[in-house]
């Protein structure tokens, strides 16, 4: 199976997901609108499957339902395995950031801990405004590659083998210093 297979219907169950979180709430698009600062036609159209969200849309509107974005992608998921393979981890690409995001160890029922394998393409520069959950744990772990870490209002420089490890309550920004992509783990931990 090829990622084009794989990515078309967890993008369409992840729309329909968007769409019942919603409707869970009692919330009209309008409302949703209003909350997330995102307009009624992108949420619209993000919800019938006609567009892809981007990182920073998908992050604004996790923020929104009090989810992390692992969590999101895990409910669109099938109940996943104690063994995640290789072949089964979810792959979400923002082609228009130059982000992918490999869910290595997804969100699971009575776990606190996820992993997920970021890359970012040369010159990648993502923003978020604030935390799907405030106080998430986070540790970060460059694999290859070099990347500026932003969290809380202060900036770290990283380099292959490099940690950095937080709790963030505030904004965040992911930039990929390097001629180079950076891969990295991040280990998310929930408060």
């Amino acid at each position: 199976m090829g990622d084009k297979e794989s990515a078309e219907p967890l993008e369409a169950r992840l729309a329909a997901r968007l769409g019942e979180l919603r409707t869970e709430r009692g919330w009209s698009l309008d409302e949703l609108a209003r909350r997330a600062g995102i307009s009624r036609s992108t949420l619209s159209r993000l919800e019938r499957g006609e567009i892809s969200p981007t990182a920073a849309l998908l992050n604004t509107l996790c923020a929104v339902y009090e989810r992390t974005m692992s969590r999101l992608l895990a409910e669109v998921e099938s109940e996943p395995p104690q063994v995640v393979r290789a072949a089964a981890q979810p792959v979400w690409r923002d082609e228009t950031s130059g982000f992918t995001r490999r869910s290595v160890s997804p969100p699971h029922a009575g776990l606190r801990g996820e992993v997920v394998e970021g890359t970012l393409s040369p010159g990648a520069d993502i923003a978020y405004d604030g935390p799907p959950v405030p106080g998430v744990e986070q540790h970060i772990w460059v694999l290859e590659g070099a990347v500026e870490i932003t969290a809380n209002g202060r900036a770290h420089e990283l380099a292959a083998g490099d940690c950095l490890r937080f709790r963030l309550w505030g904004s965040s920004r992911f930039r990929c210093v390097g001629p180079a992509p950076v891969r990295y783990a991040l280990m998310v931990v929930l408060p």
